[in-house]
């Protein structure tokens, strides 16, 4: 935050100032009492199971310069610095990030979707960063708490924003998207994420789309025109549609699709327009990425060739399709979420990696509501047509992705563990992996199959032939 006191937040929020000094100037916003970088506001939030009005002491003593509090008259025993009473700590907060958004001058471009939002997010950046200095979303910061936090800050040196939004619920993203107030939106994809929570995936599509309620006249919807639920899609009135993908009705489109060393290399077309692209991230959903990229970065007056050229330098990021290359095989770690969508792109990608052998270590994907076997079972029947040689289960819904991929293919090798053989399962991967072999591991964050990728990507071992010991 910048050029922003006490004195702002009391009369944003319409609160009282309990105690101290009104001309204190903040420069940050934390909702964690142990966490604070000078001149920093305290938002003390009551949850489930806990209530951080508790910390309001800790965290002055840690180095905030203020907080706000729903719970006191008067200042605590031993607290010291500027108190503001507000009704609803959590409703503030939100409302300092509206006020904040309306003060900023420069575009945010948000970016939402049931996959792909923070790979999207980070592509679009490079992309922009070719002409601007630009702000994206730190972190995971992509919720009714996390977006006016990402808001607060944005510098007065930023010349362009980028903010991934989230939702997982109904309502969540029209309370988002008004905080935000976007100028552009990206949306890669509708799919089953969240399901369980939102019923269907009609209903995930209207939720996404209120990512336009603060969209101002003239604005750019820019969508994935491949994506079955999104190919029809147009934005509100007043703005207008772009689309991206591989088919030929798409405004922004890859022509000469190949995978040199497995990373993918196109021609981004855009009516005469034509640009070399290359990817140093694998998998076609990374060139749908990078479309959508290009087609904000063109719309924002950034040259193309430029835009392209920042592209290559983006690698990914950890549990994200990231490859290592150790004792002689190849780790894909793909550990941070996982959807029936994200599966398969993950599969993808295993498949194009040459390798002695491709085995996919694949756990429970979560909240996907009545139909989840069927979901597991869609992304066996996939990975069975695909040159995978051992497939390994690891949850109780992931069995349903073992009988989806045996109907298809009766002989695929398939080892299955059950949650609480995580052990036994690391056991059996020591001895199986060996040299030349291609390994993904994917999987919901809660299976957290992260920590098995780790054991393989940290540990030296002697190279052994595929097979193992």
């Amino acid at each position: 935050m910048d050029h922003i006191t006490v004195r702002h937040i009391v009369e944003a929020v319409s609160g009282t100032l309990l105690c101290g000094d009104a001309d204190t100037e903040l420069k940050h916003i934390s909702i964690d009492s142990r966490s604070m970088r000078g001149a920093d506001l305290f938002v003390p939030l009551i949850g489930e199971k806990s209530d951080a009005h508790r910390f309001l002491v800790q965290a002055m003593d840690n180095g905030a310069a203020a907080a706000l509090t729903s719970e006191h008259e008067a200042a605590p025993e031993g607290f010291h610095g500027a108190l503001i009473q507000v009704k609803d700590t959590k409703l503030a907060l939100q409302t300092i990030g509206r006020c904040l958004r309306a003060r900023l001058s420069i575009p945010l471009v948000g970016i939402t979707g049931s996959v792909g939002k923070t790979t999207t997010r980070e592509m679009v950046a490079a992309a922009l960063s070719a002409k601007y200095k630009t702000f994206k979303t730190p972190a995971n910061h992509n919720s009714q708490i996390g977006v006016p936090l990402t808001i607060s800050e944005i510098s007065e040196n930023d010349e362009i924003g980028v903010l991934e939004l989230g939702m997982s619920e109904p309502g969540e993203m029209a309370v988002i998207a008004e905080i935000a107030a976007v100028d552009s939106a990206v949306m890669t994809n509708i799919g089953v994420t969240h399901i369980e929570n939102l019923g269907s995936r009609e209903n995930i599509l209207k939720e996404k789309l209120h990512i336009q309620d603060g969209m101002k006249a003239g604005g750019i919807l820019f969508v994935n025109g491949d994506n079955d639920m999104l190919s029809t899609v147009h934005a509100k009135a007043g703005c207008h549609t772009v689309r991206y993908g591989l088919g030929a009705d798409n405004d922004y489109r890859a022509e000469d699709l190949s995978y040199p060393d497995g990373f993918p290399s196109f021609t981004m077309v855009h009516g005469e327009v034509r640009v070399p692209v290359k990817l140093t991230v694998m998998g076609e959903h990374n060139v749908m990425n990078a479309l959508a990229a290009l087609a904000v970065a063109d719309a924002y007056g950034v040259p193309l060739a430029d835009a392209a050229e920042k592209l290559l330098e983006f690698g990914g990021f950890k549990n994200r399709q990231q490859i290592y290359h150790k004792n002689g095989y190849t780790i894909v770690d793909d550990t941070y979420n996982a959807s029936p969508d994200s599966m398969k792109a993950a599969i993808g990608v295993l498949s194009s990696l040459p390798a002695g052998r491709r085995i996919a270590v694949l756990a429970d994907m979560k909240e996907l509501g009545e139909n989840t076997i069927q979901f597991h079972r869609e992304v066996g029947a996939f990975l069975a047509e695909k040159p995978v040689d051992i497939l390994v289960v690891y949850g109780e819904l992931a069995q349903s992705i073992a009988e989806g991929a045996k109907r298809v293919k009766p002989d695929l090798h398939i080892v299955s563990f059950e949650e609480d053989e995580k052990e036994d399962m690391l056991d059996w991967l020591d001895a199986q992996i060996g040299e030349g072999d291609a390994v993904l591991f994917k999987g919901s964050n809660s299976m957290k199959l992260g920590e098995t990728a780790s054991r393989f990507i940290s540990v030296e071992k002697t190279p052994t032939s595929s097979g193992g010991k």
